[in-house]
């Protein structure tokens, strides 16, 4: 290459990468991202309640030829420690074949796997996405520096590209008793990136690893998308109370589970059938307890408002 030339490409390149931040300070500077972005992710003192996610049905992620974000929010809840994780998906399936087996009788004496054994879920989390901009596109400094330095230094010069990419999420909890919508967050991400390439890392997301996350990690729409969960998660944990000592508990917030009479029966004005009747009880009929009991009888009401004490004998849980 002439001196003239190789002055020039020197002195575009420079201009290309006045972008950029010093070499040195680079890497650090990466590393300092990626720090601080898990440590976004809230981490919980006390466990919200149990919770299972659910992947929306119109499947976003597969115009970004992203896998389903399930295992991306598992990973988000695992390291949180804000609610205990159920598992929907096959696992369950699997435990259900394994359930099958023990009601058949296959299974080994003492197996303990039977009837009354799974968590209930207390919420159900759904991950969505209302907009991205997945553009590709950015000044690509490789297209003549490679060429110039040829070798390793060539290789890891060609991949450096500014490019920004955004992404908008959002999280939805569902309370399984309420099938209220107890919480919704949004979430922001976008990256103006100086990298080394979507395979070098970015921001060195990949500890989030593990099956079904790998494609998010060395993407740089997957980052970004990444970075907008971490977003919404900790909103979400925030806005749910997880990160406050006084946080609830789903189960007992609920309203009781109804109760359908098993036989025809009587409601009293005490617990003690020889107190007033305060009306007859039809099979089938359903009720709603109060919470308070004495002994066999509790206290109910039915759907007119009236209350009054019923024995749980002649009463089933309404499921």
């Amino acid at each position: 290459m002439r001196l003239g030339q190789f002055t020039a490409v020197v002195a575009a390149l420079a201009c290309a990468t006045s972008m950029l931040a010093p070499a040195p300070g680079f890497a650090a500077s990466i590393q300092s991202k990626t720090a601080e972005k898990r440590s976004e992710i809230p981490v919980c003192s006390r466990k919200l309640g149990t919770i299972a996610v659910r992947e929306p049905e119109n499947k976003w992620w597969e115009g970004l030829h992203l896998e389903s974000p399930e295992a991306l929010l598992k990973a988000f809840v695992m390291k949180s420690n804000c609610f205990t994780l159920l598992d929907r998906g096959k696992g369950f399936e699997l435990a259900q074949q394994e359930r099958a087996l023990a009601s058949s009788g296959a299974l080994q004496g003492g197996s303990n796997v039977g009837m009354g054994q799974v968590k209930a879920a207390d919420y159900i989390l759904v991950p969505d996405i209302t907009s991205k901009n997945a553009d590709s596109g950015g000044t690509n400094v490789g297209a003549f520096a490679g060429a110039l330095f040829g070798g390793i230094a060539g290789a890891i010069v060609s991949n450096i590209s500014i490019s920004s990419k955004t992404a908008d999420v959002i999280l939805t909890v569902t309370n399984v008793r309420t099938s209220e919508q107890q919480a919704m967050a949004e979430g922001h991400g976008s990256k103006t990136d100086v990298g080394f390439g979507v395979g070098g890392g970015g921001f060195g997301l990949g500890a989030f690893g593990g099956a079904g996350v790998s494609n998010y990690t060395n993407t740089a729409i997957g980052q970004v998308v990444i970075l907008a969960y971490i977003d919404a998660y900790a909103k979400l944990v925030g806005d749910m109370g997880g990160l406050s000592e006084l946080s609830g508990n789903a189960s007992a917030e609920a309203g009781g589970q109804s109760v359908t009479m098993s036989r025809a029966g009587r409601m009293y004005e005490r617990a003690s059938d020889s107190s007033k009747v305060v009306r007859p009880l039809d099979s089938g009929m359903m009720l709603y307890p109060t919470g308070n009991k004495d002994g066999v009888w509790w206290e109910v009401k039915d759907e007119l408002g009236n209350a009054g004490w019923v024995s749980s004998l002649s009463f089933n849980l309404a499921k």
